[in-house]
């Protein structure tokens, strides 16, 4: 499907396209509701749908309707005119979850925000979950962060697609600052090394984890090269 060129998705009926929202790490005020059902409502959307990412899509809308929507739409328009970071999603984290360990939404907002303009060679999907139960689904995301009571667990190279793969465990017990910067400097290392519209999955696939630990981890000192499995306390 090729998408307009305002960066909305055009739909199966190669007619229509759907606009997705950008909320980062999920979380909506009640004027974001009212505003996006305000433009539903003016542009006749056909569908709206809140997405596995934990956005909204406004699907169903006419191709001369697509620039007048993502104007009105505002910071909450996502377009997308190249592959990108499509969303980072988070679960409640130390806000409201009783099992809670770190802050997973405070973490996910700075993400979303270092990682919003980049561009990449295919589309990335980004999870943070403030546990081990992993609501955030930080396994089956091309860069996951988990966090345990001493810490936050880098992941990457996962996938919940066709092939499903989970993602290798990077590192263990960062802190916020180091889980981020280990997270873009993976996102560098893979924007540099794979192949066009090559997804994490397949690189880690193609490359493997002991070259990712020879040409990028052993520069970083605080992750040590280990191989054990990671403890879910």
């Amino acid at each position: 499907m090729a998408d307009h060129p305002g960066g909305a998705i055009l739909q199966r009926d190669g007619k229509t396209y759907a606009i997705v929202t950008r909320i980062p790490a999920g979380i909506v005020t009640p004027g974001d509701l009212k505003k996006i059902a305000a433009i539903a409502e003016a542009y006749k959307v056909s569908l709206v749908k809140i997405t596995s990412g934990q956005r909204i899509a406004l699907v169903g809308i006419g191709p001369d309707a697509v620039p007048g929507a993502i104007r009105d739409l505002g910071p909450l328009a996502k377009p997308e005119t190249a592959p990108c970071v499509k969303f980072v999603q988070a679960c409640l984290g130390t806000d409201m979850c009783k099992y809670g360990n770190q802050d997973s939404i405070g973490l996910a907002r700075a993400v979303d925000d270092q990682f919003k303009d980049m561009t990449f060679p295919a589309k990335i999907k980004i999870g943070v979950s403030g546990c081990p139960r992993c609501c955030g689904e930080s396994h089956t995301r091309d860069i996951g962060i988990m966090a345990t009571t001493r810490g936050w667990t880098v992941l990457f190279g996962g996938n919940g697609g066709a092939r499903p793969r989970f993602g290798d465990v990077i590192a263990r017990n960062l802190s916020a600052a180091d889980a981020m910067d280990c997270a873009l400097r993976l996102a560098e290392y893979y924007r540099k090394n794979a192949k066009p519209r090559e997804r994490t999955a397949r690189f880690m696939e193609r490359t493997g984890t002991d070259v990712l630990r020879s040409e990028l981890l052993a520069f970083l000192p605080y992750i040590p090269v280990q191989d054990t499995v990671e403890s879910h306390d």
